[in-house]
């Protein structure tokens, strides 16, 4: 399974058996405690994968299934699932060298164990390691062709870096692989709105909100294209869902605004331009639309 961009595997490796109800139920507390929705900015749906610690309580909660998942490995040294999954907490608690330990012992224990060179790869991402990430989520599909994870988490590497053929490539595959996610149709979308072609993209973000519904980022990037396109009124209506979900981003209180800009409501406008301040001081757009810039030079 895939949690906030690791992936927790819960399956045997190599005929290594699970542990026990011990074993299974912290397995379970695991997920749960890494449950996280698809966070992402206005140009990436979830840059590194790995979803960083947002509260204190997240924080508590990581810290705490740390030790139990501690306790289980003392307990089966020699468990490459019980590593693999300390790995995920310890990378949702942020300790990405920690993390990257690991999922190394993992990899020590089982060497074809697509999921920790998968998550060892999300986390080389977060400390900037871009050339060994990729070279780990080539081993994992090495050792796991279909592993749709692998594909997902390269194909967004590829878009970060630029490489937007192969991001389409890799993510089309994934969408081949789990047609059920929201994942890869969002990351494509991304790349497809990068290159201009918002048709294709708009697509694709019907296709993720379809999937998942209860995310913001597929409604802002949507309003983009649909600005991008001149629909201005549906723009709105996405940015407005975006804010339904989380109403302190300030990209999307700024995107609104040049919605409401480009369809002739310059008070709303001008409202939503001030919104995305109080909450980024910093902020681009709303600083050039406030200033009489056509929407801040985006489309």
């Amino acid at each position: 399974m895939i949690r906030g961009g690791l992936v927790a595997s819960t399956g045997q490796q190599n005929g290594l058996p699970k542990t026990g109800a011990l074993w299974r139920s912290l397995l379970l507390a695991s997920a749960m405690a890494l449950g996280l929705g698809a966070c992402e900015t206005v140009s990436s749906l979830n840059p590194t994968g790995i979803a960083e610690v947002d509260d204190a309580a997240s924080l508590q909660s990581a810290q705490t299934n740390i030790g139990s998942l501690s306790e289980v490995i003392r307990t089966n040294p020699n468990d490459p699932q019980a590593y693999n999954t300390r790995g995920v907490a310890l990378a949702k608690a942020g300790k990405f060298q920690d993390a990257i330990n690991d999922f190394n012992r993992a990899i020590q224990l089982n060497s074809n164990y697509a999921a920790a060179y998968t998550n060892r790869a999300l986390a080389f991402r977060q400390i900037g390691r871009n050339d060994a990430a990729l070279a780990d989520f080539n081993r994992a599909l090495t050792a796991e062709p279909n592993y749709h994870p692998a594909y997902l988490g390269r194909g967004n590497l590829y878009r970060a870096q630029g490489n937007l053929p192969e991001a389409i490539a890799d993510l089309g595959r994934v969408v081949q692989l789990n047609p059920s996610g929201a994942e890869a149709y969002h990351g494509r979308g991304l790349v497809y709105q990068a290159q201009g072609q918002h048709t294709l993209a708009i697509g694709d973000f019907d296709a993720a909100i379809d999937r998942n519904p209860y995310v913001a980022p597929p409604y802002q990037a949507r309003g983009q294209s649909l600005i991008a396109t001149g629909k201005f009124d549906a723009a709105i209506e996405d940015f407005n869902a975006a804010l339904n979900v989380d109403n302190r981003n300030a990209d999307s209180w700024a995107l609104r605004g040049v919605a409401m800009d480009r369809a002739g409501k310059k008070t709303e406008a001008q409202e939503s331009f001030q919104r995305a301040l109080v909450i980024d001081g910093g902020n681009r757009i709303a600083k050039q639309g406030l200033s009489g810039s056509r929407g801040g030079g985006l489309f």
